[in-house]
Parts: structure tokens; sequence; C-alpha cells
């Protein structure tokens, strides 16, 4: 089990995240479900937008850095640190990188959908939409992302205790789930080549 653990820590990244995912480090998961539930509730429950939230914490940012800076050329004291404010190359080049990668990977389906007239990704992709639509009507984007975050807090721990069990019923379930795919995509096929045959 201990080897399985490291796995899953490895996985995850292998530093402080995930320690904080897999509540290793017990006060910073709390303090990421406090967090995650205070801006929930600000935004669902209060009715602020967060917009408004934004742009109140950036006015008083501004205001409190202008003071500081202002106070200290009267006072002789220190001006606020405050580190170099841009965004480099480096940063930039390596964003669009992987935007790259993720674009190329869904032109690659799109391809493989209309080209290829692949009817396994088809439907697959078909069924992730509808799910995604299905869960997009019960509830708002703001509550998907609370949820989101509640759950990556939530379900490392667990699945790493529960590995076996749980990979066992993923398998089981996987191979359920395949064979009724291939089932559909089969009897498309035949229906299809009974329709050219009359």
């Amino acid at each position: 089990m201990a080897t399985q653990g490291r796995s899953l820590h490895a996985l995850l990244g292998g530093g402080a995240v995930a320690d904080v995912l897999l509540w290793r480090r017990r006060n910073a998961s709390v303090a990421a479900v406090v967090g995650a539930t205070a801006v929930w509730f600000i935004f669902e429950r209060a009715g602020y937008s967060f917009l408004s939230v934004l742009s109140n914490a950036l006015l008083l940012l501004v205001a409190i850095l202008f003071f500081w800076a202002k106070s200290a050329s009267l006072l002789n004291r220190p001006l606020p640190p405050l580190p170099n404010l841009e965004v480099s190359d480096a940063v930039v080049e390596k964003t669009a990188d992987h935007a790259v990668v993720w674009i190329n990977r869904l032109l690659a389906v799109g391809h493989d959908i209309a080209i290829k007239r692949d009817r396994k990704v088809f439907i697959q992709v078909i069924l992730i939409l509808w799910v995604i639509s299905y869960v997009g009507m019960l509830f708002n984007f703001l509550t998907l992302i609370y949820i989101g975050v509640i759950l990556s807090l939530l379900i490392p721990p667990l699945y790493e205790r529960y590995q076996d069990h749980v990979d066992e019923k993923l398998g089981l379930a996987h191979s359920v789930l395949s064979r009724h795919l291939d089932t559909i995509i089969s009897r498309a096929g035949q229906s299809n080549k009974q329709k050219k045959t009359e």
C-alpha cells in the first residue's frame, strides 16, 4: 500500500499540491475547503458578482499601495516591496505551447470524426458532450467549479485508501461499457450495410 500511495502522490505532481490533495497537510487542505466554500458562498448565495468583488479588491489594493508610498516618502520609510510586474516571454511561450497541444488534440478528434468517420470516437464525443450539457443544466458554472474543487480534495485520499477496490470496480465498469459501445457500433454498421444493399 505504501508504494501505491507514493505512485498516486507522484501522479498528482509529488509536491505541495499533491500533499494538499491527499490531506497530508491537513491545515492547508482544510483551508482550501473553507476558502472554496467561502468564495462559493460570497458569489452564489450572497449575490455578489465576480467582477464587483475583483474590482473592489483591486481598488482597495491600489489605495493601500498609494497611501503607503505617499506616507513612506513623507516619513522617510522604505517604499512598498513590489515585484517586477511583467510577464516574461518564456511564460508566454510555455503557455502557448501547452495551448497548441490541446488545440491539436481537439482538431485531431474532429478529423477522426469528420474525415476518418470513426464511429467509436463519434459516439464517445456525443456521450461526453451530452453528459456535460445535462450537468450544465442542473448547476450553474460557479457551483460546478465549487463541486470540482471539493471533489478534487475528497476523491484522491479516498482513492489512495481504497485503491485496489476502486481499480477492480472501474475495470469491471470499463469492460461492460466497452462491450455496450462495441455492440452499438456493430449494430450501426449493420444497419448502414443493410441500407446500402437495399
